[in-house]
């Protein structure tokens, strides 16, 4: 072997090497859009904060349709992100198929689980945080009527709804829960106009506090309660803002979180597979407090959520879990 030779190997492996650990993480921002005011742009402000606090850098992309999925997949990985974060339970069956294509990539997917050696499943326990602001609905209620509006009919999305309603329950056994979805495809997700539709409709029917769960299309439903001078509650970002004095607090999914973990592992060369699963002991869901909405939310009801927190952390409130069985004792659909 030449030196000319071993010095073009030893370049070689320190370009390698060099490329590996230059390789910045993705996002993979479902329908909807990063600038949704609730999940994707809960995974946005994470992956922001990562740049602001780290330096680093990172690639994204943002589906504009269906199609887009295995494609947008596929390119981020070619391009040697590493690594990617998948947002959205409908990237699932896409994610099955194309991670073992790239098995030197890490994948993260948010909201599903795929079992792969690859991919870590970051699920939250979304029913637990419901349960939580249907407490505070039903106390906050002054008609015995509180609702909820879904995005697109789905388990994920029924469980949402049903840890609500027993949380609502908890609160009075005579307390009415009106629940309705926007839809049964992906467009339910941005659809304000008929969100505000639903709202207004739950509203005429004595709700006066109104919970939605349905990306971009809360918006609308959050306007229109505004618009009706009844409560509402935000989901996964901390709404309140959009509507001082109108919002009671906003369901936190801290999506966020958990970007900014999936690339910081990358960056530090720690990244795990398998399932994570964010609760209320790892303050993965919560309530959100703050200068926009303080006025409204009282002592009992901060007092009865903290009491709820620490029952349901120690397993003395089980709140039922409508993907567990696809069932929902505290609310009829």
């Amino acid at each position: 072997m030449t030196l000319m030779t071993k010095f073009l190997g030893a370049a070689g492996a320190l370009a390698l090497t060099a490329g590996a650990a230059l390789a910045e993480p993705g996002l993979i921002i479902d329908l909807g859009g990063k600038f949704d005011k609730s999940f994707n742009e809960s995974a946005y402000t994470g992956a922001q904060r990562w740049i602001e606090e780290t330096g680093g850098d990172y690639t994204e992309t943002e589906l504009q349709s269906e199609a887009q999925r295995e494609q947008n997949m596929r390119k981020m990985a070619e391009r040697g992100a590493n690594p990617i974060v998948v947002l959205g339970f409908a990237n699932a069956s896409t994610l099955e198929k194309v991670a073992p294509d790239y098995p030197d990539t890490n994948f993260a997917i948010v909201d599903m689980v795929v079992d792969a050696p690859n991919v870590k499943s970051i699920v939250f326990t979304e029913h637990t945080g419901s349960y939580l602001v249907g407490i505070m609905a039903a106390m906050a209620s002054e008609t015995g009527t509180v609702s909820f509006v879904g995005g697109m009919d789905v388990p994920l999305i029924r469980k949402f709804a049903c840890g609500y309603a027993q949380g609502a329950k908890s609160v009075s056994d005579d307390i009415n829960v009106i629940a309705n979805m926007t839809g049964n495809t992906p467009t339910a997700w941005n659809d304000p106009v008929k969100g505000a539709e639903l709202a207004k409709s739950q509203i005429s029917q004595g709700s006066d506090v109104v919970f939605a769960a349905a990306g971009g299309t809360g918006v609308g439903v959050l306007q229109a309660a505004a618009d009706e001078g009844v409560y509402s509650i935000g989901v996964d970002s901390n709404q309140n803002y959009l509507h001082p004095g109108s919002v009671l607090t906003s369901m936190l999914k801290r999506v966020d979180n958990a970007v900014y973990d999936v690339f910081e592992e990358g960056r530090n060369d720690a990244f795990a597979p398998g399932i994570e699963v964010l609760g209320i002991s790892e303050e993965g869901v919560g309530v959100a407090v703050d200068e926009n909405n303080e006025s409204l939310v009282t002592e009992e009801m901060m007092a009865a959520v903290d009491e709820a927190k620490a029952k349901i952390a120690s397993g003395e409130i089980e709140v039922h879990d409508y993907t567990s069985d696809d069932s929902c004792p505290a609310l009829s659909f």
